[in-house]
C-alpha cells in the first residue's frame, strides 16, 4: 500500500510538472471512447443480423442520454465544490501573500535598523567564514561588504580584554581595535543563532563602541589612584606635622604642669595656667585633625570587646562635672534599668562621641543643665543615648549643616565660643561607622537634644550587675532641691525601683510636708545653703530615717560640724546609680561616721568611699626604677629627668640611638641592668625602632642572660596613626606613651612595673 501511495504520488508530480502530457492523453481517452462507442453502436444497428427493434432501441438510447446527464450532474456538483476550494485557496493565498509581505517588510526593516546600527554585527559559518556583516563593521574593518562576505577576514585587536561567560552561553570580552580613525574599545557579545530551519547555527557577534566608557573609567581609576595616594600624603602629612607640634608642646603643657607644682605668686600661677590650658586646647585641636585624617582615610578601626553601659556612662558625666561646675550649670546621666549591664562595642570610640555632645552642651549653655540619658531603642538591640541641654538651641536651617566639616551654626557663635567645627562632623561619621545614626532635635533659645542610636548587643559576660537595685516600694522620699535636671533624673530613677517621690524646691514648704507622712529618706541639695540645711535638718530628725545632703567635689569640705551631725550621709554629684542605692539600704548607724572623712578630690573617688567607715593607710611605695631615656629633644630630655626624678627613680639621659645602645649594653654587662627603656621613636644616627630590634637581638643572643629578664621598653612618640603602633610592637616593644605625656598615665606605667619588679625580687 505505500508502495502504491508513493508511486501515485511520484506520477501526479511528474504530470503537474508536465501538464502537456496529461491533456494529450486525456483527450486521447475521450476521443477513444466516443469513437468506438458511437461506432460500435451504429454499427450494430446497421447490420442485417442485428435484429433492429424500434422500441428497445428506443430504450438503450434514453438509458445512455440518462447516464449523460448523470455524468453531467456529477460533473457540476464536483466542479462546484472545487470552485469552493478554489476560492479557500485563493483566501489562504491571499493571507499568505500578505503574510510574505508582512514578513518581507519585516526582515527588510531589520536589515535597515542592522544597517543603521552603530554597533558591530557580523554572522560567521562554523567554519569561520562571514556570512553577514553591517555597514557598522564594514566601516571599522575598511573592507567593502562584498569582500567580506565568505571570507574568514577579521578585524586588528591591539588589546585584548578579559573574557567572561555568560549562564546562557553568551561569551563577553573587550577588545581595543585599531580603526580609520583611531584605536577604539569594542564590547563584544558572542552567540549561536540559527537563521534557517534546518541549517547549521552560525556564530553571532555584535559589538558595540565603549572608548569613551573605556576612557571615563580609566580616568577614574586614575583619579581615584591619585586621591587614594593623596590622602596617604595628607595623612603622613598630618601625622609628621602632628610629631612635630607634639614635640615641642609636650615640652609646653608638661614644664607648665612643673612650673604649677613650685611656689609660685598668684600673678604667675594665673600666667602657667594660662599657658596650660593654651596647650591643652591645641592638643585637642590636634587630636580633632588627626581624627578627622583617619576617618578621610578610613582609617578608623572599631573594637568588639565587653564593657559596662553604666560605668561608660556614669564616667563621663564625671569627667565632665568640674567644667559644668565652673560654668555654674549641673549635670547628670540616667542609664534605663531594662538595658544590659554589660553591651559588646567599640567604648572608646563611644566614650569619643558622647564626650564630644555632653561638651559642646556644656559649652552652649549658660544656666540650667545637660542631661545624659540612655534609653532602649526603637529596633532590637538598638540603644538611644540623648544629650539635652538647656542652652542657646540651634536655628532650623543649621542643624543639618553643623554636621559637614568645618561648619558651625553661624560665624557669630564661632566668634563667640570658639572651636574648628570638626567635633560633630566626627561624630557623625563614628556613629554611621558603628551602623547608628545621629539626630538633632532643637529650639534656638529652649536647647538641644542630640540622639545617638547605635545597634549594641548584650554581653554574654556571666559577670552579675555592679549593684542590686533596692526594692523601695512603699517608701516616700522628698527631694529637697531647685527643680534642675539632676533633680528630675534621681526621681525617675527613685520611681523606677518602686519609692514615692517628691520634689521640692522651697526648705520651707518641704518642712510643712514632713508631718504628713513617714518619709524614708530626704535627699537635700547643697546648693540651699548652709544655714537652711542645718535648720531643715534639724526639723527632719524625727520624720526620716535618713538625711542625705547632695554636694559636689568642691563643696564637700565646706560641710559643717553642725550639719554633719544633723545628717546621715552624703552624696557626691553626679550622682551613681551604685551609690544612691548603697546609701538608701545603709543603716544611718553605719553611714554617719563617713561625713568626718577628709575632702576627696574627685567625683569618682568620693562616690566609691562615701559608704566606707575609714580610709585605709597607704601601702609602702616600691624601691624606684632604673631607667634609660633615649630622647634627641633636649626640652623633653629635662621635662623626663624631672619628671621621673620626682617620682623616686634614677634616670640616664641619651641623646640618639647609638647612645642608648651602648649605655643598655655597658649597664647589661655591668649586671645592672635598667629596669624600663623609654625610647623615642624619631631620633638621628639611628632611630628607636632600629635601635629597639637591636637590644631584642641581643637579648635573643644571650647577652640577657646574667639577668635572666627581658629588658621592658615603651615608646615615647608623638605619631598616632595605627601603622606607627604596629610598627613599634612589631619592633618588640611592650607599649607606648603618647606625646605631650600624661603625667597620670607615665605614673600608673611606672608603679606597676615597679610593683612587678617588687613582687618579682
Amino acid at each position: 500500500m505505500g508502495r502504491f501511495f508513493r508511486i501515485k504520488l511520484r506520477l501526479r508530480r511528474f504530470l503537474r510538472r508536465h501538464s502537456w502530457v496529461a491533456t494529450i492523453v486525456r483527450s486521447f481517452t475521450i476521443f477513444s471512447v466516443a469513437f468506438g462507442g458511437a461506432f460500435g453502436f451504429i454499427s450494430g444497428a446497421l447490420s442485417s443480423h442485428s435484429g433492429y427493434d424500434p422500441n428497445i432501441f428506443a430504450i438503450g438510447v434514453s438509458f445512455l442520454f440518462a447516464l449523460a446527464c448523470l455524468w453531467i450532474v456529477t460533473l457540476g456538483i464536483r466542479l462546484r465544490l472545487m470552485r469552493r476550494r478554489l476560492r479557500t485557496i485563493a483566501m489562504h493565498n491571499e493571507a499568505m501573500a500578505d503574510r510574505n509581505w508582512e514578513l518581507q517588510e519585516a526582515e527588510q526593516r531589520a536589515s535597515t535598523l542592522f544597517e543603521a546600527q552603530d554597533d558591530l554585527i557580523v554572522l560567521r559559518d562554523l567554519d569561520g567564514l562571514i556570512t553577514y556583516a553591517n555597514d557598522a563593521y564594514c566601516a571599522l574593518a575598511q573592507i567593502p561588504r562584498g569582500e567580506l562576505i565568505g571570507s574568514t577576514a577579521t578585524l586588528k585587536v591591539l588589546e585584548q580584554g578579559d573574557t567572561a561567560l555568560e549562564s546562557n552561553g553568551t561569551r563577553v570580552y573587550d577588545q581595543k581595535i585599531e580603526g580609520p580613525l583611531g584605536p577604539r574599545w569594542i564590547a563584544w557579545r558572542e552567540g549561536l543563532v540559527r537563521n534557517d530551519a534546518g541549517a547549521p547555527a552560525e556564530m553571532q557577534s555584535v559589538g558595540r563602541d565603549v572608548t569613551d566608557r573605556t576612557e571615563s573609567e580609566r580616568a577614574l581609576a586614575e583619579a581615584r589612584d591619585q586621591a587614594d595616594a593623596a590622602n596617604r600624603a595628607k595623612s603622613r602629612f598630618l601625622a609628621m606635622a602632628s610629631h612635630e607640634i607634639r614635640t615641642p608642646l609636650n615640652g609646653i603643657i608638661g614644664m607648665s604642669g612643673l612650673l604649677m607644682d613650685t611656689q609660685l605668686t598668684p600673678e604667675q600661677t594665673t600666667y602657667v595656667k594660662a599657658v596650660k590650658t593654651s596647650g591643652d586646647a591645641l592638643l585637642a585641636l590636634i587630636e580633632e585633625l588627626l581624627d578627622y585624617s583617619k576617618i578621610e582615610a578610613g582609617k578608623i578601626d572599631l573594637e568588639h570587646r565587653a564593657f559596662a553601659l553604666s560605668g561608660l556612662i556614669e564616667e563621663i558625666t564625671e569627667l565632665l562635672a568640674p567644667r559644668a561646675e565652673a560654668k555654674g550649670i549641673e549635670i547628670a546621666a540616667y542609664v534605663d534599668e531594662r538595658l544590659p549591664m554589660q553591651v559588646t562595642g567599640d567604648a572608646a570610640r563611644l566614650r569619643q562621641v558622647l564626650l564630644n555632645l555632653a561638651g559642646n552642651a556644656i559649652k552652649f549653655t549658660a544656666t540650667g543643665g545637660v542631661a545624659l540619658i540612655v534609653e532602649p531603642g526603637i529596633w532590637p538591640d538598638e540603644i538611644s543615648f540623648l544629650v539635652r541641654d538647656t542652652g542657646i538651641g540651634i536655628a532650623p536651617e543649621a542643624q543639618q549643616r553643623i554636621f559637614r566639616e568645618f561648619e558651625q551654626a553661624d560665624d557669630r557663635i564661632a566668634r563667640s565660643y570658639g572651636g574648628t567645627g570638626l567635633g560633630l562632623s566626627i561624630s557623625d561619621r563614628i556613629v554611621k561607622r558603628m551602623g547608628g545614626r545621629i539626630s538633632l532635635a532643637s529650639t534656638p533659645g529652649a536647647g538641644s537634644t542630640f540622639e545617638v542610636s547605635i545597634p549594641l548587643v548584650a554581653a554574654d559576660s556571666g559577670e552579675a550587675n555592679g549593684f542590686t537595685a533596692p526594692d523601695l516600694a512603699g517608701q516616700s522620699i522628698m527631694l529637697v532641691a531647685p527643680h534642675s535636671i539632676q533633680a528630675s533624673l534621681i526621681s525617675r530613677r527613685l520611681q523606677r525601683w518602686g519609692a514615692q517621690t517628691c520634689i521640692v524646691s522651697d526648705a520651707d514648704v518641704a518642712k510643712a510636708l514632713l508631718p504628713e507622712r513617714s518619709w524614708h529618706t530626704v535627699l537635700i541639695d547643697h546648693t540651699l545653703g548652709t544655714p537652711t540645711i542645718e535648720t531643715f535638718a534639724n526639723a527632719a530628725r524625727i520624720h526620716t530615717t535618713h538625711r542625705i545632703v547632695m554636694v559636689t567635689p568642691a563643696t564637700r569640705q565646706d560641710l559643717s560640724a553642725s550639719e554633719t551631725t544633723m545628717l546621715t550621709g552624703y552624696l557626691v554629684k553626679p550622682l551613681r546609680a551604685s551609690s544612691l542605692a548603697a546609701r538608701l539600704t545603709a543603716s544611718p548607724e553605719i553611714t554617719a561616721p563617713s561625713l568626718m572623712m577628709p575632702s576627696l578630690v574627685t567625683p569618682s573617688t568620693a562616690i566609691e568611699t562615701d559608704t566606707e567607715s575609714a580610709p585605709t593607710a597607704p601601702a609602702a611605695a616600691p624601691p624606684g626604677l632604673s631607667i634609660l631615656v633615649a630622647e634627641d629633644n633636649e626640652i623633653n630630655a629635662l621635662l623626663m629627668r624631672s619628671l621621673l626624678a620626682r617620682l623616686g627613680h634614677t634616670v640616664v639621659i641619651t641623646t640618639n640611638g647609638e647612645q642608648a645602645m651602648e649605655s643598655w649594653l655597658s649597664a647589661t654587662s655591668a649586671g645592672t641592668p635598667y629596669d624600663l627603656v623609654l625610647m623615642d621613636i624619631q631620633m638621628p644616627r639611628l632611630n628607636g625602632i632600629e635601635t629597639t630590634k637591636q637590644i631584642r637581638a641581643h637579648e635573643s643572643g644571650g647577652l640577657a642572660g646574667q639577668s635572666g629578664r627581658r629588658t621592658p621598653i615603651l615608646a615615647l612618640t608623638a605619631n598616632t596613626l595605627v601603622e606607627d603602633r604596629y610598627a613599634c610592637f612589631e619592633a618588640g616593644m611592650d607599649g607606648f606613651l603618647i606625646k605631650p605625656l600624661d603625667r597620670e598615665k607615665l605614673e600608673e606605667a611606672l608603679a606597676g612595673l615597679a610593683a612587678a619588679r617588687h613582687v618579682a625580687a
